[in-house]
């Protein structure tokens, strides 16, 4: 029995079967593609398992880039011409562009040393690879070479892990946020609309699915819940849950709950990070405060031990003046005594040869002897004349009594009417002596 196909040609006319074939051919060609982008997807899988990226990166380039010698095609969106993938099915481009996505994720996470590493030295194609995530290049190169520059026609689920990837890399949302509003107004354009009661609108073949309408829900929670909050637009959020048509209201319900919760927990964590922005602020015054309070304790324990060191010094400097002041006074009293005991000596030696010598012959006094002119000249005279009896008589010879003699009258010459009758009287006596001085010579004149 002849095949169908035979059946076909046989009964077509020429035209008719020149078509054909070229169909037949067309698909053909589009099967052993679409074989080769899956084999290839499963190699550059397993690389990254191992952890491979490297090779995992080189592998899958070649199904999800032009490549140099790729003529461009008419359709072509940014300048770049379609991949590989996109001449592929449905399911297996979904599966190719999440996981490029994926593979983007882990290698800029690997940060830029370890990046350089993989790829041999080479910094520049980690840093080319993380702006694909870091500035929304990523998102571009999807639509351009995977869907020939037609927004609305992306698949939800590779828009999902597109706006996953910028949701976390990307420092400003906001090229995020008109992303995904361009893809939503593109897809709805499309006729992309479903509902959630059994009823839905027109929508185009590929998102018939509950999958894709589970993936548009996806795309939709991450607009609302995470990309608004970012840019820190919480009222349109809730306006737009609150009109978007594709959602039931229950599932609106959730979201409005979602993003009420959100809002207070972002709320709460700036609260808490004022209170820690305080909390450091106080703990940073009073350790400021604490080594100030050391500076001046140590400052008035070095100025309080440099006047202990002064006073020290000071006391230790008299100490040796008093030393040394003690020490020339015993030298000089060793010198007077020893003067004197040889004066003794001398004296007692001039005895033993020549006998005793006679008393010098005392100065008479002056028949008008000069009075003094008051106490002090008269207590002057006293004490110099008990030095004089120190410096010439031996110490041996001043005995108790005669100290204590000396000391009586010293004592009475202090007393202003004792000293006046002491000069009456020695007035009298040298009035006596005179006058029997002068009997005396007359005498022996007769």
């Amino acid at each position: 029995m002849p095949s169908r196909t035979t059946t076909l040609t046989e009964s077509a006319s020429p035209s008719d079967s020149a078509y054909l074939s070229s169909s037949l051919s067309s698909l053909s060609r589009s099967r052993s593609a679409n074989n080769l982008i899956v084999r290839t997807y499963k190699q550059a899988t397993q690389l990254y398992l191992t952890r491979r990226f490297r090779e995992a990166w080189e592998v899958l380039d070649a199904i999800v880039n032009t490549g140099d010698d790729q003529e461009t095609p008419e359709h072509e969106h940014g300048g770049q011409g379609i991949a590989p993938v996109a001449q592929s099915s449905r399911g297996t481009r979904t599966k190719v562009w999440v996981f490029y996505l994926s593979l983007i994720h882990a290698i800029v996470e690997m940060g830029p040393e370890d990046g350089a590493r993989e790829f041999g030295g080479d910094a520049g194609i980690w840093r080319g690879i993380a702006r694909k995530a870091r500035e929304g290049g990523a998102w571009e190169e999807v639509v351009a070479r995977g869907y020939a520059g037609q927004e609305g026609e992306v698949d939800a689920e590779v828009v999902v892990n597109l706006a996953t990837l910028l949701l976390g890399h990307m420092p400003d949302q906001r090229v995020n946020q008109g992303r995904l509003e361009s893809y939503l107004a593109s897809s709805e354009d499309a006729g992309m609309v479903g509902g959630y009661d059994g009823v839905s609108t027109p929508m185009s073949a590929h998102s018939a699915s509950p999958k894709a309408l589970q993936a548009r829900v996806k795309v939709l929670e991450l607009y609302a819940l995470h990309v608004l909050p970012e840019v820190g637009e919480w009222e349109y959020a809730r306006e737009f849950v609150e009109g978007c048509g594709n959602l039931d209201e229950e599932r609106k319900e959730a979201f409005l709950a979602a993003l009420e919760g959100l809002k207070e927990e972002r709320e709460g964590l700036k609260r808490r990070e004022v209170e820690l922005q305080h909390q450091r602020e106080r703990e940073a015054e009073a350790e400021a405060k604490r080594k100030e309070q050391e500076e001046k304790r140590r400052v008035e324990e070095a100025e309080r031990e440099r006047q202990q060191r002064e006073q020290q010094q000071k006391a230790n400097a008299a100490k040796t003046a008093a030393n040394t002041a003690t020490a020339s006074g015993n030298e000089s009293r060793t010198s007077a005594l020893s003067n004197n005991g040889s004066s003794s000596n001398s004296n007692a030696n001039g005895q033993a040869r020549g006998g005793q010598q006679p008393r010098s012959a005392r100065k008479p006094p002056s028949s008008s002897p000069q009075q003094p002119a008051n106490g002090a000249t008269f207590l002057t005279r006293v004490s110099t004349l008990l030095q004089h009896l120190r410096r010439n008589v031996a110490p041996s010879l001043l005995s108790t009594r005669l100290l204590m003699f000396f000391l009586a009258f010293l004592l009475l010459a202090t007393r202003r009417d004792v000293r006046l009758r002491l000069r009456r009287a020695l007035a009298d006596s040298w009035d006596k002596v005179r006058r029997t001085v002068g009997m005396g010579v007359k005498v022996s004149y007769v």
